[in-house]
């Protein structure tokens, strides 16, 4: 398993949301609320797979949190 926190002035809840929407089917997610951040923590078959997936959700999801900007 491995952890990413994103802290919730950068990255809005429904980015955040729809980020792992994308990818809950290539591993299993969980999310939960600690503070000023949402820990998301990725389980997949491989520590590898979960590295590349979390970098992936990170991208994706400040992808969505700058198109929400723009708009």
């Amino acid at each position: 398993m491995i952890e990413r926190r994103f802290h919730r002035d950068l990255y809005p809840a429904a980015a955040l949301a729809s980020a792992v929407q994308v990818y809950e089917r290539f591993a299993r997610f969980e999310v939960a609320d600690e503070g000023d951040h949402q820990v998301v923590r990725i389980t997949a078959k491989k520590p590898e797979r979960e590295r590349r997936i979390a970098l992936e959700l990170g991208n994706y999801a400040l992808g969505l949190t700058r198109k929400e900007a723009l708009s």
